[in-house]
């Protein structure tokens, strides 16, 4: 026996699978899609300068190099894996290791001669002025 057709629009399908979004979301709450890579980075931007700060736990100076070309900031490195006593089987493993790569757009080009770098308690803080050729320059407008 066929089925009248406005029973076809009853269950609507687009309303199910909003409610198995929402259902998903409860059970594990975050927003995946837009997770920070590592190192999550702060930009702060000025009109002489950006400013950037990076946590990177767990990582030596010496593990750390920044570049900068262009409009483009680049952080790379790497954490080194603990070292575990010989037989020990983890119980719990959260914290990544291995090397790692953020690339962030710059509002404007840097001069590369005046970026400076400081790396303090774990924590990456970073200064890239803008070249005074590409700085806004204020018009002076003449009347008649």
């Amino acid at each position: 026996m066929l089925t009248p057709a406005s029973s076809f629009f009853r269950n609507d399908p687009f309303a199910q699978l909003e409610r198995m979004t929402r259902d998903m979301d409860r059970m594990f709450p975050g927003n995946w899609s837009n997770a920070p890579g590592f190192p999550a980075v702060n930009v702060w931007r000025g009109d002489e300068a950006v400013a950037i700060t990076s946590e990177l736990p767990g990582v030596e100076l010496e593990d750390i190099e920044i570049t900068v070309k262009d409009t483009t900031f680049t952080l790379s490195g790497e954490r080194k894996a603990p070292d575990a006593p010989k037989g020990a089987r983890w119980h719990l493993r959260e914290r990544s290791h291995g090397k790692f790569s953020r690339a962030v757009k710059l509002p404007f080009v840097v001069d590369p001669d005046k970026v400076e770098a400081r790396f303090k308690n774990g924590v990456l803080q970073v200064a890239l002025h803008r070249p005074d050729a590409d700085k806004p320059r204020r018009i002076e407008i003449r009347g008649e």
